[in-house]
């Protein structure tokens, strides 16, 4: 008897449960290629770096860049690890300011400016000593 006061249902007339969800559809459609694709940031090296910040943040490290274009309109900035695996080499972390551009020329200098931040964690950090980010025409470093 159950709750209800019924009879249990028969445990031969039972379904058995699949493991797939019939109201999720198959991966199979027009997304399923872009999902396993590797993006690749089709951004360049910014002319000259600026400004390297390093501020603590809890369980962390704060890096903040600013770098100055040659040519104005840079946009979706980022701090691009030099090595795939993201490590410091001899206790050096490497990074290189990049950014897209628009086919606009000219302009002060304060429209060619970006500023990119980026946040590691301790565990990201263990064996640095010094953050080095890089432009084409110079590169700044800063002592943890």
């Amino acid at each position: 008897m159950n709750w209800f006061g019924n009879d249990a249902p028969d445990e031969s007339v039972l379904e058995p449960i699949d493991a797939a969800n019939p109201l999720i559809p198959e991966s199979d459609g027009i997304f399923q290629n872009r999902r396993n694709q590797i993006a690749i940031y089709p951004g360049t090296t910014i002319d000259a770096i600026s400004d390297l910040t390093l501020e603590p943040v809890p369980g962390g490290l704060l890096i903040r860049a600013t770098g100055r274009a040659a040519t104005q309109g840079p946009f979706n900035a980022r701090l691009t690890p030099s090595n795939e695996d993201e490590l410091p080499e001899d206790g050096v972390l490497t990074y290189q300011l990049q950014a897209q551009y628009t086919q606009i020329t000219g302009g002060a200098p304060e429209t060619r400016e970006v500023i990119v931040a980026r946040t590691l964690t301790d565990q990201e950090l263990s064996g640095t000593r010094t953050i080095r980010v890089e432009g084409l025409q110079n590169a700044l470093e800063r002592r943890r």
